[in-house]
């Protein structure tokens, strides 16, 4: 993310605010550039006395700044984070007053996840610059994770195949923080420059290659039946590693958007791309399964998938197995 590299390219140069009140629904930005700060902004001499981590769930606004309007020790600054601060919405307007005159040697942190400030309010306005620095994490479109797997990976020196990164966002979806952990161990167990497969995937993940929520959804598109069986067996095998709600929910997906490709006028590859929110990889997927299901048919097995998700989740006194379950979505869609 463009911005993140700019907020912390400044960091490393000197140029560091007062305040950053680090914001949004994307926890891992939010989580590098606080680690940034708590790793760079002090040398290790500094930190003992003039570093701290504070929690939202056990501090008050009143708490953070009156340790913010502390003078540092044999420093030039200290920095204080703020982690969890989301658990301080309803009292997060009281810190207004400290941030019309922020500590000038007193760099604050507040790692504000999965909420926002009121743009409309007063503290939004004087957290700008020159007295601070808001930043808005957003959350990634499933579409553009592929895309930032491939990049974090080249910044540490390894390509991957194309399938191996969507096998990645199929399995984990779009956290980032557990997408990352996850690239951390490839890089500490394979030497730069390998290129990441699906073998190495399947090797080093645990994600089967073969059997996974990807796969059958390109069977179940193409119709290739054996396959698809041979998937949900598996998936019935191994119901820890596969679990029922992430196979419905994808499918679900899946025949909406094959819903929306039959209402499209213009099917080339770009625009189905674009309207559907795709990676143009998946186009070829759309075109088949729309030979496959027409646009009533695939209102029906959206309107089964709905029915088989209440089954799943026991509504309606439903104790199917998942072996059953699966069995029994196979028939019905194919």
């Amino acid at each position: 993310m463009d911005e993140v590299k700019r907020l912390i390219d400044e960091i490393r140069k000197g140029d560091i605010k007062p305040i950053y009140f680090l914001m949004g629904e994307e926890g891992y930005y939010i989580d590098r550039i606080a680690d940034f700060i708590s790793k760079n902004v002090l040398s290790e001499e500094e930190k003992g006395f003039n570093q701290m981590v504070l929690y939202g769930k056990d501090v008050s606004v009143d708490d953070i700044v009156s340790n913010a309007k502390r003078f540092p020790m044999m420093s030039e600054r200290q920095v204080i984070i703020v982690k969890e601060a989301q658990h301080l919405s309803r009292t997060i307007e009281q810190l207004t007053a400290y941030a019309e005159n922020p500590q000038p040697s007193t760099v604050l942190v507040i790692c504000y996840k999965y909420k926002k400030l009121d743009k409309r309010k007063k503290l939004h306005k004087l957290l700008k610059a020159p007295n601070g620095c808001v930043f808005e994490s957003k959350k990634l479109y499933e579409n553009q994770v592929s895309e930032w797997i491939r990049k974090i990976l080249k910044t540490k020196g390894y390509p991957i195949s194309y399938k191996a990164s969507i096998l990645l966002v199929e399995f984990m979806g779009t956290d980032l923080s557990r997408i990352h952990n996850e690239l951390e161990k490839l890089s500490l167990v394979l030497p730069v420059n390998t290129e990441i497969t699906p073998e190495v995937i399947e090797k080093h993940i645990g994600i089967s290659k073969d059997y996974n929520n990807f796969e059958l959804k390109k069977a179940i598109g193409e119709k290739d039946v054996l396959k698809a069986t041979k998937i949900i067996k598996y998936f019935s095998q191994n119901p820890k590693d596969n679990p029922f709600v992430v196979t419905i929910s994808l499918l679900h997906t899946f025949f909406t958007q094959l819903l929306q490709y039959h209402g499209l006028s213009d099917h080339s590859p770009r625009n189905v791309a674009s309207a559907l929110r795709i990676n143009p990889y998946f186009v070829d997927e759309f075109q088949t399964a729309a030979r496959n299901y027409s646009m009533k048919k695939s209102s029906k097995v959206v309107s089964f998938l709905r029915e088989l998700d209440m089954k799943g989740k026991g509504v309606g006194a439903y104790n199917a197995s998942q072996a059953d379950l699966l069995k029994e979505l196979l028939v019905k869609i194919m």
